[in-house]
């Protein structure tokens, strides 16, 4: 019998243990940071962890409680000395009886994943959807017999000029409380969306009240990122991010849909595990602004359809096949309450529009911030994530597809992957003559080959490559001729150095020696060609379809984009050519577009006209497809020129081109600095 298989989330890294190895010992064999102080003896309870329950299908996983050992002497004498939440279990206590999707808890993890989705601090001019309304009020009067409510509309009408203002049903039981506490002086919140029907009175507080605020949320299918923003001033007064529970249930999109097409619960639970990370969120940055949640009136939050999907309590089992069928594409306009988002009884939510099956409010979101709806040039938006989703255009014509890159680049199905956190390897160099590498570490400021940086790195370790490492570790690999332009480690290298080695019948490069040994394999390269061929594929369909050769600027959207180096991002072939300093992260593009929409009403009809203009490409019902992706499975790309990145970088030499290549055109030559 196989030893049971166990994967660790969020980290994604897996391996086969024999059956009676604590859990603990077989995180440590594949690198899996998991706290334990003091030494696996059960007393300080930094080990804990979740077990998913479930058929985990793209894993070939079933996992269950009973699958870990009984609860253990020493898991009861910490339940009984401190608190053990329900289902978490000691890793050092707990042994591994079967299969197994092991989460670890992020509230226990001291290196945790670093969230990297920040606000650009651009000038977002205010015309907010609530506003704060201060007005006094009649008292009664037996000659008019009119009541409360009647007398506070009147006023607001009377004072700001609303016409057919509404009040909404649940403040009326205390309206009568709020306007004597407040001695008939009182503070309305207005919502005020004219194409919903009336204003309506959505919150009131005694005397005068002179803060409000909302968020703004970009649900991503890895991270989760939230600011708390003032609605009359426009100022940010609080961000957070944390990472999606939702990768207990899948790495990538597909995966989470099957989850909820295999378990009965598997919506419940995922729509749960994310409306409970939002509320966490709501309560860290109203924490750490000092703000009541009380205070919070609007909520404008974006993500990817089936992010979009889950988090609204839809099912997503529609986008798991062609047609792709969105439940709503349109705009959401919901109360907060309905979903149970821990704020104001009478906040309001909006989501912005999806734009198609697999171009949801995310690249929504993007669009608004970027604007190439809005440019003369031809402009390029990437939001590069385990679904990246790709806006080509200007002002007069926008097109939108979405490519299935997978979790490569978040670190998934990479051997020595991981996320973005402390002790990850993010920037990497290879010296072309000797191939010794040098890095860089989250978290460490040193390069590697730089004086201290072993005492910096001391504490938290080198423990794999993030995504940008893994970018330009590959494409330094093949500037350095490490690899082949199809991919192919040169295992005659070995012979020169002994960073070359063998695997199997393949080779891999050895990035960093001693424990962990982190190592890139030809299985490793593979998985990032196949990620980089899907994107660049849709691009190049993109740029067919609009009937342009090249693109005038390039901006690369979301936590992940915002990190890799644009010079490597095209020398391994994942954006077309371009001048590299028209190439440039947008940051959290979908993140400020959901401020944009919070602050001012008048963008959202701006990106919901835009939406309702954009043409909508299906890659897997183009015929071009397969045959652009097969090109861009070359390092940069087997047929197409990248003349800019050529006069910026000296590209390896490239092999005579055959009879046959001769004959199809292929172009073979070298690109010369």
């Amino acid at each position: 019998m196989a030893d049971p298989l166990v994967l660790f989330m969020p980290s994604g890294k897996r391996g086969r243990f024999p059956r009676g190895m604590p859990v603990l010992e077989a995180a440590r064999q594949l690198g899996v940071h998991i706290e334990s102080v003091c030494g696996g003896r059960g007393i300080c309870g930094r080990c804990q962890i979740d077990v998913q329950e479930g058929q985990f299908a793209k894993h070939g996983i079933t996992s269950a409680a009973d699958h870990l050992s009984p609860f253990g002497a020493k898991e009861q004498r910490y339940s009984e000395l401190r608190e053990l939440k329900a289902g978490r279990r000691l890793s050092c206590s707990a042994t591994i009886e079967g299969d197994l999707v092991v989460d670890v808890p992020q509230d226990v993890v001291i290196n945790a994943q670093v969230v990297r989705k920040s606000a650009s601090g651009r000038t977002i001019e205010r015309n907010p959807a609530v506003h704060l309304c201060f007005v006094e009020v009649e008292e009664p009067d037996m000659a008019k017999p009119s009541g409360d409510a009647d007398r506070l509309v009147a006023a607001l009408s009377r004072d700001w000029r609303f016409e057919r203002l509404e009040i909404d049903f649940g403040l009326l039981a205390g309206l009568q409380s709020t306007l004597r506490a407040g001695k008939w002086s009182v503070t309305a919140a207005i919502h005020d969306e004219p194409q919903l029907g009336p204003p309506r009175v959505i919150a009131l507080w005694p005397g005068l009240k002179n803060e409000a605020y909302g968020i703004a949320c970009d649900i991503g299918s890895t991270t989760i990122a939230m600011h708390l923003v003032s609605l009359l001033s426009g100022r940010i007064a609080a961000s957070a991010g944390t990472t999606n529970p939702q990768i207990r249930f899948g790495e990538d999109l597909m995966s989470r849909v099957s989850y909820v097409m295999m378990n009965p619960s598997g919506r419940a639970d995922m729509t749960a595990a994310v409306r409970g990370a939002i509320n966490d969120l709501i309560g860290k940055v109203t924490s750490e602004a000092s703000v009541s949640a009380q205070d919070v009136l609007d909520c404008v939050f974006v993500g990817n359809p089936i992010m979009h999907h889950l988090f609204l309590g839809i099912d997503p089992t529609e986008l798991g096949g062609a047609p792709f069928a969105l439940a709503v594409s349109g705009q959401v306009h919901a109360r907060a309450a309905d979903i149970g988002l821990d704020v104001n009884p009478g906040a309001r939510l909006y989501t912005l529009p999806c734009i198609a099956g697999h171009v949801g409010a995310d690249a929504a979101g993007v669009t608004l911030a970027e604007g190439p709806h809005r440019q003369d040039e031809m402009m390029l938006v990437v939001d590069i994530g385990t679904n990246a989703e790709i806006v080509l255009g200007n002002r007069a014509r926008t097109l939108a597809c979405s490519s299935p890159t997978g979790p490569a680049f978040e670190g998934a199905e990479i051997s020595s992957g991981q996320r973005a956190a402390p002790g990850a390897i993010e920037r990497v160099r290879i010296d072309g003559e000797t191939l010794e590498p040098r890095y860089r570490v989250i978290g460490v400021e040193p390069w590697s080959d730089e004086p201290g940086f072993a005492e910096a790195a001391g504490p938290i370790g080198v423990t794999g490559i993030c995504g940008s490492g893994i970018i330009e570790v590959v494409a330094e690999m093949f500037l350095a001729g490490v690899i082949s332009e199809d991919g192919v480690i040169d295992g005659s290298l070995a012979a020169r150095s002994p960073r070359i080695v063998a695997n199997g019948r393949t080779y891999s490069y050895v990035l960093k020696t001693g424990e962990p040994l982190i190592t890139v394999t030809q299985n490793d390269v593979r998985a990032i060609q196949l990620a980089k061929a899907a994107l660049y594929a849709g691009v190049k369909l993109l740029m067919q379809k609009h009937g342009v050769a090249a693109v005038d600027r390039i901006r690369l959207a979301g936590a992940f984009g915002s990190f890799i180096d644009p010079k490597y991002a095209m020398v391994l072939g994942l954006i077309p050519d371009c001048a590299l300093d028209r190439v440039a992260a947008a940051g959290n593009a979908a993140g400020e577009g959901a401020l944009m929409a919070l602050l001012n009403r008048d963008h959202r009809r701006e990106i919901e006209a835009a939406v309702r203009r954009i043409e909508k490409i299906e890659t897997a019902l183009e015929p071009d497809f397969q045959a652009l992706f097969v090109n861009a499975m070359a390092l940069p790309n087997k047929t197409d020129a990248f003349p800019n990145l050529s006069a910026a970088v000296r590209l390896p030499e490239r092999p005579a081109a055959t009879a046959g290549e001769a004959a199809t055109g292929g172009r073979r030559r070298r690109a010369r600095a």
